[in-house]
């Protein structure tokens, strides 16, 4: 930030609007998941430039971590760019009292009820997406592509990444994150409510709760359409 020749009024405005820019830079990230500079000037019409100098500020007080882009297929000339995540550290920063309200919450539950009434408070989590799913499911090609619609809009920002087994669905915001880091109720929950929606054995591969960037979950092949699952159902 540049100051030089600016009094103090002006000093604290410019500290506010570069401080308000990289809570927009990690609101991105926790949104998209793990993104690359470019990747975050384009969402935020930013320069290139601009956002690097935010991220270096948020790598230095640790609310973001870098990696090497992982590449798949054949890689091209030159180093895979950065992609940037979101640490624990930025992610409380946009749900620390409310993680401390639920995870409260959830304790009293499990003291009065012990693990079997978080397991079923959990279940209850999934039910809105299930209902979501079972609406979208005659609008997509797949039943795994209407898990993606209905994880999305309830805020986890899924994708389907193709594999030579199958696909990989990845979550790359979960808004149970902290809690769940807890109790671990809240991700089995979700796993089991997977299998049952595509009708096939799932496998969770990581969690963000767990302190990896994205949550994943390998679905084997086939993934049958919806119409093929009402085939079988009758």
């Amino acid at each position: 930030m540049k100051t030089e020749g600016l009094d103090s009024a002006e000093i604290e405005a410019q500290a506010a609007a570069d401080a308000s820019t990289r809570t927009r830079v990690a609101r991105s990230i926790l949104q998209h998941g793990p993104s690359t500079a470019n990747d975050l000037a384009v969402r935020l019409t930013l320069t290139p430039a601009a956002v690097r100098r935010h991220l270096t500020v948020l790598l230095e007080t640790g609310e973001v971590k870098s990696r090497e882009q992982r590449v798949y297929g054949p890689r091209g000339r030159g180093r895979p760019a950065k992609v940037f995540e979101l640490t624990d550290t930025g992610r409380g920063n946009f749900f620390q009292a409310y993680d401390r309200l639920a995870n409260d919450a959830l304790r009293y539950l499990q003291a009065i009820g012990g693990d079997a009434a978080v397991e079923q408070f959990a279940t209850t989590i999934t039910e809105p997406i299930a209902e979501r799913f079972e609406a979208l499911v005659p609008e997509y090609d797949t039943r795994a592509e209407a898990l993606v619609e209905a994880l999305t809009q309830a805020g986890f920002v899924a994708s389907l990444k193709p594999l030579s087994t199958g696909v990989q669905l990845c979550q790359f915001h979960c808004p149970f994150a902290h809690v769940a880091a807890e109790f671990p109720q809240l991700c089995e929950a979700e796993t089991k409510a997977f299998a049952v929606l595509l009708d096939t054995h799932v496998q969770r591969l990581a969690t963000i709760a767990h302190g990896d960037g994205v949550c994943t979950t390998h679905v084997p092949r086939p993934v049958r359409s919806g119409a093929e699952f009402e085939r079988k159902s009758v």
